[in-house]
């Protein structure tokens, strides 16, 4: 059952009580009145009568009809005896006449039966002498008005309740009618669209109150939905990357390991007894195993810079370690020219050994891949908020093609060259995931007339660790 036939179902229920209520009240009080008239009536009639009935002249006493037309009169004496009975006639009507043995004498206004069978309301006085004087007159015509009465309160309490519940079904539906525009907009909504609202929200009614409260529902959702969505996308961007990952890191490792296999195999077959042979596959192997070594300790690395593991927070001197950087590059590269510009001390937070790894990564990765007299110039200034350290050469640069993807793990601008030199495809991957875990920012751009530019960013306030996602 609809809300609406329940309501219209509850009005009509009330209406029909609130006039069964009117009614018996009209009634009852229309009733009193017309009977009271009567009272009155034969209160009026009374006066005449009993100057009558006390006149010594019995042939007065035949006068009464004419005094109190319409009336029933009976006087009877002291003893009983009915002195005169003198009948209600109405025209149209059969004379109404009281059984006085079947009424109480002693009860001065009363309702009797009259030997017809109507109702006649009646009044008893008893005089001085111990005459006993009874007026009476028939109910006929009150009875008739209570039942047209009947007839008028039924038929209006119809009408009424029919009218009722017209404008209870016009006003229900005026008042359901936001409601089905708030259904209709929610039936509209579906999972993949989630823009909509249910209008009607500024309203101050209860649908008002219901679509504020289903637009919170659907922001709330729709919150849920797009944090799901963006939840799953970097779900299978890390699946897709886990996915290259290996199947890089697959591939980085079958080289030496082959290597490793094809020397084995040569000490296998004969190298052993040839003291040349021996040596060059010992060495080999330890190439190769040192060279799978390092691979794996920076996959490790990155494993652990992925799960965002908490790095050391302490605050130390960045000019002293770029200053480390650069001399422990000169030892492995004493050759090559260098240039430093250093203007001021300049403090940060973090972890001071993978801030170093930096370092030394971007000073190593202009060894290999520019030639052995490309001068090297880093510059260690601030902005403010922020360390800005810049790493550059005068080397051939690289294709900007190229620079979108110089931080993507296993990436190699030259193939060939970087496996002959030992490169890996990681070391810059591995600057950038400490750089992100310090919060911080690296840029790469050619510089004029050629060469390449690594600038790192490091703020000096990062968030705090725990905040940190």
């Amino acid at each position: 059952m609809s809300l609406r036939v329940r309501l219209l179902i509850a009005t009509g229920v009330a209406v029909l009580c609130g006039l069964i209520v009117v009614d018996l009240i009209t009634f009852s009080v229309v009733t009193r009145s017309l009977v009271q008239q009567v009272d009155d009536t034969l209160q009026r009639a009374h006066a005449p009568i009993e100057q009558v009935a006390q006149s010594p002249d019995t042939d007065d006493r035949q006068a009464i009809p004419a005094i109190a037309p319409g009336l029933f009169v009976s006087i009877v004496d002291r003893e009983g005896t009915e002195l005169l009975t003198a009948p209600a006639i109405e025209p149209g009507r059969e004379q109404d006449v009281v059984d006085i043995s079947t009424i109480d004498l002693d009860k001065r206004v009363q309702t009797a039966s009259a030997i017809d069978g109507d109702a006649i309301r009646l009044r008893i006085d008893q005089l001085g002498d111990g005459t006993t004087i009874i007026v009476g007159q028939s109910l006929h015509r009150v009875d008739e008005t209570r039942r047209q009465l009947v007839a008028v309160l039924l038929f209006g309490s119809l009408a009424a309740i029919a009218a009722a519940v017209a404008l209870a079904w016009w006003l229900v539906g005026a008042g359901l009618r936001p409601l089905r525009r708030v259904e209709a907009s929610a039936a509209a909504i579906t999972d993949s669209d989630l823009d909509l609202r249910v209008p009607g929200a500024d309203q101050p009614t209860e649908v008002g109150n219901l679509a504020a409260a289903l637009n919170e529902m659907l922001d709330r959702l729709q919150l849920s939905s797009e944090e799901r969505e963006q939840t799953l996308s970097e779900l299978r961007a890390s699946e897709s990357r886990m996915r290259r990952f290996v199947a890089d890191a697959s591939h980085e490792l079958r080289t030496p390991i082959a290597a490793t296999a094809a020397y084995a195999e040569l000490f296998e077959h004969g190298a052993r007894d040839h003291p040349a042979d021996l040596d060059r596959a010992m060495s080999g192997i330890r190439r190769e195993t040192s060279r799978m070594a390092g691979l794996v300790d920076d996959l490790l690395l990155l494993a652990r810079l992925d799960e965002h593991r908490p790095l050391a927070d302490e605050s130390f001197d960045l000019t002293e370690l770029v200053f480390a950087a650069i001399d422990a590059a000169k030892t492995v590269d004493p050759t090559r020219p260098s240039r430093v510009k250093i203007n001021e001390v300049v403090t940060v937070r973090g972890d001071a050994g993978r801030l170093r790894q930096v370092v030394d990564n971007l000073l190593a990765n202009v060894r290999a891949h520019t030639p052995g007299d490309t001068p090297i110039e880093v510059e260690l200034s601030t902005d403010g908020r922020a360390a800005v350290l810049t790493v550059a050469d005068a080397g051939p640069g690289v294709a900007s093609t190229d620079l979108d993807h110089l931080f993507d793990r296993f990436y190699r601008v030259d193939d060939a060259r970087a496996r002959s030199t030992g490169g890996s495809g990681l070391g810059l991957a591995i600057v950038d995931a400490i750089i992100q875990a310090h919060h911080g920012s690296i840029t790469a751009h050619n510089v004029e007339p050629h060469g390449l530019a690594l600038i790192v960013r490091l703020p000096f306030d990062p968030p705090d660790p725990e905040e940190a996602p």
